[in-house]
Formats: structure tokens, C-alpha cells, sequence
């Protein structure tokens, strides 16, 4: 299994900056609160490929916006898109 080092303040700011909370964001990746508390704290630095591409999708930028392999953009930094599903299953 791959796994993925993430930096825990950049998805702490990208989640801050697209107005998601921790509960939305949990539910979205499909991981309890808490774990989004560890990795937000730096507790759980590295995480399985498969986590980090679920996280990514559900914050809306690349893996490597996360991990520090690319500069955080202004786009990365905004709210983001609402929603247009009506069916309830994207928050």
C-alpha cells in the first residue's frame, strides 16, 4: 500500500478556506471527525494513498497541494463551488 505525507497546516487552511467544517469534511471523506482532528493536528502526517486522493477530492485540489509539492494558488483559497446535486449525497 502507498502512502502519502500531507502537511497538516494546508489542509487545515484549505478546508478553512473553502468553508468546510470538520463534520462535512468527515462525511465527505468518509473518516470520523477525530480523524480529520489528527490530521489536521499533524498526528497523522502520512496517510494511505487512497485517503489523501479522497481528501483532495472533497477539498477540491491536487494531491500535491496538500503534500507541499506545489505552491497553495488563490483558487485553492477560495470557497468552494456550491453544489448543484440534488439527491443529498454531496453535502
Amino acid at each position: 500500500m502507498t502512502e502519502t505525507n500531507v502537511l497538516a497546516e494546508r489542509v487545515k487552511t484549505i478546508r478553512k478556506a473553502r468553508k468546510i467544517g470538520r463534520p462535512k469534511l468527515s462525511k465527505l471523506v468518509g473518516v470520523t471527525e477525530r480523524q480529520v482532528t489528527r490530521i489536521e493536528t499533524g498526528q497523522m502526517p502520512v496517510l494511505p494513498e487512497a485517503l489523501a486522493l479522497r481528501l483532495s477530492d472533497a477539498l477540491q485540489v491536487p494531491v500535491q497541494a496538500l503534500t507541499g509539492d506545489v505552491p497553495l494558488t488563490d483558487a485553492d483559497l477560495t470557497e468552494a463551488p456550491v453544489s448543484t446535486c440534488t439527491s443529498g449525497c454531496c453535502g
